[in-house]
């Protein structure tokens, strides 16, 4: 008799695939056809593809060492082909191209360093000895993908094509920023557990003191960047893209980031005084000078 929480799970896969397909459906309003197909379908249809192709070797080799990496080079893919087959390349497409490479270059090699360096995921170790679980991983990251990539996959697929203007380089003054604000908080994290001075400490200088997730803050930010390059070119159902930073937002905060990570702060360092002040005078997400 399968699990209630492997019944969970496939019914998770589901709703994950429905969503999907919404999106796709909504995207492609006023999207560059291939093959009679409309360009940001394919490219909805592909992340998914993607994931389950290499899911079946994971599950079988009982390994998320390709998880993180596979999500990057998805995310590199699909911009890459978008850019290819429209045939329609304008500034706003090479730009918003570039940006999804540069990120997805940095966070895919930064993430899959991560868990090589720690030999694994501890996300996974309870998920992936069970298919349902497992797959509902790889679909979500999927979902993840298409929403996260949704308003410049508009950009890269859309028939309207305009000029770059104060919309683009306001995006993209906020990109830079996010982008720049998470990289610097991953490397002052890297650096913070690199020394054995800091071994079981939590980290709270730098970017740290600020705020306890300072990278998501800089992840969050770029894509409302990345949204405001789309903005106008947006028409009609289109302009379900703009959900990108909304999903990214609720993704990290409700779900998958910040909740998990807090749980584990509290169980390791929860009822120290340090650990105590530093979470009750330092923000959660939006960064605030540390207060004395």
């Amino acid at each position: 008799m399968m699990k209630k929480e492997d019944r969970s799970a496939l019914i998770t896969v589901f709703i994950a695939v429905l969503l999907g397909a919404g999106l796709a459906w909504a995207g492609s309003q006023g999207s560059v056809r291939f093959a009679g197909v409309p360009l940001f379908a394919l490219c909805v249809a592909l992340a998914f593809l993607i994931q389950w192709l290499v899911f079946i070797p994971a599950y079988l080799k009982q390994t998320e060492k390709f998880f993180d990496i596979t999500g990057s080079l998805t995310y590199i893919v699909l911009v890459l082909l978008a850019g290819l087959l429209s045939g329609l390349a304008d500034a706003r497409s090479y730009l918003v191209m570039l940006l999804v490479l540069v990120w997805a270059g940095r966070l895919g090699s930064f993430l899959f360093m991560r868990v090589h360096r720690a030999g694994k995921d501890a996300r996974f170790d309870e998920i992936k000895s069970s298919f349902p679980r497992f797959l509902q991983t790889w679909t979500l990251q999927a979902l993840w993908i298409v929403f996260t990539l949704a308003a410049a996959l508009v950009v890269l697929t859309s028939t309207t094509r305009l000029a770059l203007d104060v919309y683009a380089y306001i995006g993209l003054a906020v990109w830079l920023f996010g982008f720049a604000f998470e990289a610097i908080a991953d490397a002052q994290k890297s650096a913070f557990r690199k020394d054995p001075k800091n071994k079981g400490k939590f980290i709270n200088n730098g970017l740290w003191s600020w705020s306890r997730h300072p990278n998501y803050f800089g992840e969050i930010t770029l894509w409302v960047g990345m949204a405001l390059i789309a903005l106008p070119i947006l028409r009609g159902w289109q302009w379900i893209a703009l959900v990108s930073p909304i999903f990214v937002f609720f993704l990290l905060t409700r779900v998958s980031g910040i909740p998990l990570l807090e749980k584990h702060a509290d169980a390791k360092w929860g009822g120290q005084v340090d650990y105590e002040v530093y979470k009750s005078s330092t923000p959660v997400l939006f960064p605030l000078p540390l207060r004395k």
